[in-house]
């Protein structure tokens, strides 16, 4: 049987329980535009994906010291963030290249596979890269 990852399945309350979070938590981070769960009718239900979402939110929160603020700004540089059917991340020295700046939201201890800007890009260049094991280079 195949489950929709994004379909919203989860009450507020069920979420709450999950995180030991209360309800008007997660109501602030989604005024905070962190989290958009599907409605249905006046009721949020949250997706498997929102709950990962959720969980990552958490982790910048309580353990890696962000403020509300800080996490909003740093969501912003996930293009898959509110994309759905996001494949996550991939494993360090995979054939892969990932960006070791952005741990992956969707599985823990990956890594993005996207680059959002031309400076993220460049570091992945063939020609950079040959560029950092030539030995003439300044770099």
């Amino acid at each position: 049987m195949f489950v929709d990852e994004e379909q919203g399945m989860y009450t507020i309350g069920t979420v709450a329980k999950l995180l030991n979070e209360h309800p008007e938590t997660l109501r602030v981070w989604e005024r905070h535009e962190l989290i958009r769960p599907d409605r249905a009718g006046y009721q949020r239900k949250y997706s498997n994906n929102d709950l990962l979402r959720l969980k990552f939110i958490k982790d910048l929160l309580d353990n890696k010291g962000l403020n509300l603020a800080g996490v909003k700004h740093l969501i912003l540089m996930y293009p898959c963030w509110y994309q759905r059917h996001c494949k996550g991340g991939a494993i360090k020295n995979s054939t892969t290249l990932v960006n070791e700046a952005k741990p992956c939201w969707k599985l823990e201890s990956t890594y993005c596979l996207k680059p959002l800007d031309k400076a993220e890009l460049c570091s992945s260049c063939e020609m950079v890269q040959k560029c950092r094991e030539c030995q003439g280079c300044n770099r």
